[in-house]
């Protein structure tokens, strides 16, 4: 079995670039680091380290026995900090990571749900990209994804998807745009200033073939990954934006926003990501009920 106080030697080490910088940090002899760095090398059977000055480097073994230590410690931490700062042992926590391209809107939306559970509940939420989400679910840091897409299947990746709704889609102004571009919707919308998801977002793929479909040109303005940036630009009035239409009381509160119309066919497509086939957390259950119930409401 690995010797993990040899691992955390060696981690040490690759963060100092010196032996005798990691004594010092770790208030031990720099004979009792070598040491140890010898016996992890001996039996993993490669070298970690190749000399270079006064320092060392990593070598091509050690640079991958670090990207796991990074990962083992990370996870360390994360358990420590979990059991030290629990206020208390009822306390349920969600740990959810949520793709950059999802309307954070609709995200505080299904997750207000959990946050009225009757148990009191800690939310940890994590904003990242598709792949780097999928990443930390594999790796038990998160509890599960919401995601504008599902994930893969086959590979190694052993995830589940479980599609929470369809959310029917508008455009959406300022009230200066929305009362010159308007009237006669969409046809309006020739030639005025949009904005829009990139094309690494699920969603836009649907907006250009609608767009396609209606035969209208508008002029694109802006494209953004990160849906609170686009929000940001569309609360300035550079342009009309998509939103989900069972948000649009909340897109007017807060965005001085109304809808100019539906996109007919073009939908928000929500999933949830985990671990397990059959979800068993108890807040889980909670999401992915409310979001169901979200999602047949905005069909109605």
């Amino acid at each position: 079995m690995l010797n993990y106080k040899h691992l955390h030697y060696f981690w040490v080490v690759a963060q100092e670039g010196s032996i005798t910088r990691a004594a010092e940090r770790l208030d031990v002899a720099v004979q009792t680091i070598s040491g140890q760095l010898s016996l992890l090398e001996k039996q993993l059977g490669k070298a970690l380290f190749n000399s270079q000055g006064r320092g060392l480097v990593l070598s091509d073994a050690g640079r991958t026995a670090l990207s796991y230590a990074d990962q083992i410690f990370q996870l360390g931490d994360a358990l420590l900090e979990a059991l030290q700062n629990d206020d208390s042992a009822s306390t349920l926590r969600l740990r959810v990571g949520i793709s950059d391209g999802i309307p954070k809107l609709l995200a505080y939306q299904l997750l207000s749900a959990v946050t009225a559970m009757p148990t009191e509940v800690r939310l940890i939420c994590d904003e990242d990209e598709f792949e780097d989400l999928l990443a930390d679910l594999a790796l038990h840091r998160l509890d599960v994804v919401l995601t504008d897409r599902p994930a893969p299947v086959g590979g190694n990746l052993k995830v589940f998807n479980t599609r929470l709704g369809d959310f029917a889609t508008a455009l959406f102004a300022t009230p200066e745009l929305a009362e010159r571009y308007g009237p006669d919707f969409p046809a309006s919308l020739h030639g005025a200033p949009l904005l829009l998801p990139t094309r690494h977002n699920a969603l836009r793929g649907r907006i250009d073939r609608w767009l396609e479909q209606t035969g209208v040109r508008p002029k694109i303005v802006g494209e953004f990954e990160d849906s609170a940036l686009l929000n940001t630009f569309a609360r300035g009035g550079l342009g009309i934006f998509p939103a989900p239409l069972a948000l649009a009381s909340q897109v007017a509160e807060q965005l001085n926003a109304r809808p100019l119309g539906a996109m007919t066919g073009v939908s928000e497509h929500i999933y949830a990501i985990s671990n397990e086939r059959r979800i068993r957390h108890p807040a889980i259950e909670v999401l992915c009920a409310s979001a169901t119930r979200e999602a047949e409401a905005a069909r109605l």
